[in-house]
Parts: structure tokens; C-alpha cells; sequence
């Protein structure tokens, strides 16, 4: 899969997405998604296989276990696995839900 694809399939969730963070103010719940780092395969001293770390973030006002389960019934169905963190931004009052998942 590759970020443009992922970009078209998390828009099909119904909510705002953004890459790295939104320009203009938007209303709760959306996603922002980035590159964190890389972890390419290596064959022969050259990268054989890019392989590349995103972050999926959704941001609600209160913990929203509907949306939540929307983002992860997307990612099981486009095969990607993940590992999912959360916490509150305080100074935002935010709750942020993180999702790490490799495209190949």
C-alpha cells in the first residue's frame, strides 16, 4: 500500500485528515497521520526493502470507543497491522489515540 492509498482509505472514514497537522482549525474528531522512520530491509550494503513507520493519530474531545473501533476495523481490513497508545493532552483538552503501522 502506499501513502497516497492510505490517505484515500483513512478520508473514507467520514472524518478530517491532515498530514502532520491542519492548517486552518477543524472540528472534532479527526486524524493526522505522518512519517515517523524508516526500517528498510537491507540486502548487499542497499535498502532492498523500504519499508516505512507511520503515525495514525485521532483526536477527540472524550474517549470515543465508536471512532476508535472505526480506524481499527480499517486497518484489519487493509491488513495492516498496529500498536495503539493513547493519552490526554492536558493543555489541549485532547484525547489522542496513536496508531503505528508499517507500509512496505
Amino acid at each position: 500500500m502506499t501513502q497516497a492509498e492510505l490517505v484515500q482509505e483513512l478520508k473514507s472514514l467520514g472524518m478530517p485528515v491532515a498530514y502532520s497537522h491542519f492548517i486552518d482549525q477543524v472540528s472534532l474528531p479527526y486524524l493526522v497521520y505522518q512519517f515517523v522512520y524508516s526500517n528498510d530491509m537491507m540486502a548487499d550494503d542497499v535498502n532492498a526493502l523500504e519499508v516505512s513507520n507511520f503515525q495514525i493519530e485521532l483526536y477527540t474531545r472524550t474517549k470515543d470507543l465508536a471512532k476508535e473501533k472505526l480506524v481499527q476495523d480499517k486497518l484489519k481490513s487493509l491488513y495492516l497491522p498496529y500498536h495503539k497508545v493513547e493519552t490526554f493532552i492536558e493543555s489541549e483538552n485532547l484525547r489522542q489515540v496513536i496508531y503505528e503501522i508499517q507500509l512496505m
